[in-house]
């Protein structure tokens, strides 16, 4: 299995970069090839420019510009997050990356102008589809406001995908008030949920 695991966080010496190296270490040592995807250190501009959004629905040219980032993403098997929750949701960066490089006509199809219809997946290669984020919130707020990061991964992106893929996620909350302890203690729970995971066997 090809996973391509996507993280997002500016600083390479943070909790959530031990994360990314972390899931990368156990899912190679499982047997998955990985294509790891640090989106801030391979420098990845997320702002849509105009002329982008000019095109957007015009295949082909919709990809000018994101033809490697698109290639690695259609040639995945699993796909997983590693991301930090601000403001309840996806980092800008990693918002930037789901604009730009999940794009019509690949990804997903879109219904042709007068039909009607829901639109239709273009990613069923996708078998294991997660995350892995941190929260400065606590569990009950977060599921209060509720945990839009979550749902945008594995409601929004998650029907695009495989109908039968495996799913899972991992959150450490209260990251504010973590301890090196705490944040062990995830790591180690980080490492157990990856080992689990079935689509790996």
């Amino acid at each position: 299995m090809r996973i391509l695991v996507v993280h997002a966080h500016p600083d390479p010496g943070s909790f959530n970069t031990a994360l990314f190296r972390v899931t990368c270490r156990v899912l190679a040592a499982r047997g998955a090839q990985i294509d790891a995807l640090d989106l801030y250190a391979e420098g990845f501009q997320p702002v849509m420019e105009h002329h982008e959004r000019r095109r957007y629905h015009d295949k082909g040219d919709n990809e000018l510009g994101v033809e490697d980032l698109l290639e690695r993403l259609m040639n995945a098997d699993g796909l997983v997050f590693v991301y930090p929750t601000w403001w309840y949701g996806l980092p800008a960066m990693l918002k930037g990356w789901l604009d730009r490089v999940w794009l019509p006509h690949r990804s997903f199809i879109i219904p042709e102008p007068g039909s009607r219809g829901p639109i239709r997946p273009g990613m069923t290669r996708i078998r294991l589809l997660g995350g892995i984020s941190t929260y400065g919130a606590p569990w009950l707020w977060t599921k209060w406001v509720g945990d839009p990061g979550r749902r945008t991964v594995l409601r929004g992106i998650g029907p695009l995908c495989a109908p039968r893929r495996e799913t899972f996620w991992e959150g450490h909350y209260l990251m504010d008030q973590s301890t090196p302890a705490t944040r062990a203690a995830f790591l180690a729970r980080v490492e157990q949920r990856l080992n689990r995971l079935k689509s790996l066997r």
